[in-house]
């Protein structure tokens, strides 16, 4: 059973810029294609960025690509997600999902797609 934590949710004015990090424990971290979703109040969980297995292929929102950036460290086992620029609009709480993956290449954008979640970071853009 893989437990994931998220880490490095706060309060940033609107144009700053936050860090968030996931670990994961429980299953051999680089079989793990991975991603980050988020729900504003009221609204659906959506997506934010996939990573495959190994870090070589990424995806992301159209709302959030040139200003956010997905990464991993395999032999930490850590994924992180830099986020620029951030708008009073992406106020929400970002989890971390993973789902075990055969195949390096592999992104998944969709929530169904993973099995595992973390608790979730709130991060909060004041305007």
């Amino acid at each position: 059973q893989v437990q994931i934590v998220e880490t490095g949710g706060g309060l940033v004015q609107t144009g700053g810029s936050l860090r968030l990090s996931c670990s994961a424990s429980g299953r051999t971290f680089s079989n793990l294609a991975m991603g980050w979703f988020r729900q504003a109040p009221g609204k659906e969980r959506e997506f934010v960025a996939g990573i495959d297995t190994i870090g070589s292929t990424t995806g992301y929102a159209a709302s959030v690509k040139g200003r956010f950036t997905i990464s991993r460290d395999n032999a930490k086992s850590t994924m992180n997600l830099q986020m620029n620029n951030l708008k009073p609009e992406e106020t929400a709480v970002y989890y971390c999902a993973a789902r075990d993956e055969r195949f390096t290449f592999i992104w998944y954008s969709r929530s169904d797609n993973y099995d595992t979640w973390g608790q979730g970071t709130q991060v909060t853009v004041s305007s």
